[in-house]
C-alpha cells in the first residue's frame, strides 16, 4: 500500500465520526471492530469500502465509518464492542472470530456483519447458513477447514518432509481448536508428525521460534488467525532466518516473505462484507441475508523465498499457483 493511501486511512480512523450520545448522526454510521491493527488490514478495508461503493455508499460523503482495533489483545474486544453498541452505529462490522463473539455479546439489536474463518453455525453465532436468525450475518471464508489441503500442498512442495511444527494463537480459542483438529487429522492421513507451539504476542513468537528451531522440524505451518497477518514481517523474517519453509492461510504473509499460502481471497470477502453492509443500510434485514461462504480460493507461492531456502518448487505446483511472487 502506498504511504499516501495509508496516511489517508489512518486519518479516517483517528477521528470517531459517530454522534455523541443522545444526538442524531448526520449520516449513517458503520463501526468496524478488528483484533489486529489498521496497518494489518488496510488493503482489506479498502476492498470493504469498494463493496460499500457498489451499493451507493462512499465514506465521508454519505456514510461515516469508525474503526476500533485491539492491536492483538483479544481481551480488549469485549469492552470495545460494548462502547460501539452504546454509540448506536447503524451497522457493526467485525473481522475475526473473537470480534464477532464480542459484538454478539454486546448487542442484540444493532445489525452485525461478520467476516469469519470458522463455521458461524458451529460457533453459535447464527442459527443456520441460509437463515441466520438474530441480528448477525456475514461472510465465512472457511479457512480453518482447509488445513488438510494446505498440508497436501506442503507435501507436494516438500516430499521428504516428516516433522511439521504448527504455530497457534491460543487467545482465539475457536480458531486454535479448529487448527489443531484439522491439522492433526490431516497429518495422520499423510504420515506427518506434528508438534504444536503457541504464541499470542511478538515476544512469544520469538520464544516459539527459538523452541521450534531447537526441534528442527522440516516445515512450519501457521494456524488460521488474523494475528499472524499483523505479525507477518516478523514471522517471515524468523522463518527465513531459521531456514523454515512456512505455509499459511494469508497471502499477506507470503508477500512479506513467507513461502506459500492457500486460502480464500480475503480482500474479496471484505468486498462482499461491504456489499452486505450497504444492503443493510438500505433497509435489508440480517435475517433475510444468508451467510456467504467463500468459493474463491488462491494459491500463492514466493519463488524468491524458495530460492533463499534452497528449495525447488515443482513445475506442476507453480502451474497451479494463482500468483508466483518473484
Amino acid at each position: 500500500m502506498r504511504r499516501r493511501e495509508f496516511v489517508s486511512l489512518l486519518g479516517g480512523a483517528a477521528a470517531w465520526p459517530l454522534a455523541t450520545y443522545g444526538q442524531q448522526p448526520a449520516m449513517p454510521t458503520i463501526a468496524y471492530l478488528g483484533p489486529t491493527s489498521l496497518e494489518a488490514v488496510a488493503g482489506r478495508l479498502r476492498a470493504f469500502r469498494e463493496g460499500l461503493k457498489e451499493t451507493g455508499y462512499v465514506e465521508g460523503e454519505n456514510v461515516a465509518i469508525g474503526y476500533r482495533f485491539a492491536e492483538g489483545q483479544n481481551d480488549q474486544l469485549p469492552p470495545m464492542a460494548i462502547e460501539l453498541a452504546r454509540r448506536q452505529a447503524s451497522v457493526l462490522v467485525t473481522g475475526g472470530n473473537a470480534a464477532a463473539f464480542a459484538a454478539k455479546a454486546a448487542t442484540t439489536t444493532i445489525p452485525i456483519v461478520f467476516i469469519l474463518s470458522e463455521d458461524p453455525v458451529q460457533l453459535g453465532i447464527v442459527a443456520s447458513i441460509p437463515r441466520p436468525g438474530g441480528n448477525a450475518t456475514g461472510i465465512n471464508f472457511v479457512s480453518g477447514e482447509l488445513g488438510a489441503k494446505r498440508l497436501e500442498l506442503l507435501r507436494e512442495l516438500l516430499p521428504g518432509a516428516v516433522r511439521i511444527a504448527v504455530l497457534n494463537n491460543p487467545s482465539d480459542a475457536a480458531s486454535a481448536e479448529t487448527t489443531v483438529r484439522e491439522v492433526e487429522a490431516g497429518a495422520r492421513a499423510m504420515g506427518f508428525e506434528v508438534q504444536i507451539f503457541n504464541a499470542s504476542s511478538s515476544n512469544e513468537i520469538h520464544a516459539a521460534f527459538a523452541n521450534i528451531a531447537h526441534e528442527r522440524p522440516d516445515a512450519l505451518f501457521l494456524g488460521s488467525d488474523p494475528f499472524w497477518t499483523s505479525r507477518r514481517v516478523q514471522l517471515a523474517t524468523l522463518a527465513v532466518r531459521h531456514a523454515l519453509p512456512m505455509a499459511c492461510q494469508a497471502r499477506e504473509v507470503v508477500e512479506a516473505g513467507g513461502l506459500m499460502s492457500y486460502g480464500a481471497n480475503i480482500e474479496h470477502t471484505f468486498r462482499q462484507a461491504g456489499v452486505y453492509t450497504g444492503r443493510i443500510l438500505k433497509g435489508a434485514k440480517t435475517t433475510d441475508l444468508p451467510v456467504v461462504q467463500s468459493s474463491r480460493f488462491e494459491l500463492v507461492i514466493n519463488a524468491d523465498t524458495a530460492r533463499i531456502l534452497g528449495l525447488t518448487v515443482p513445475p506442476t505446483l507453480l502451474a497451479r499457483a494463482d500468483e508466483v511472487i518473484e
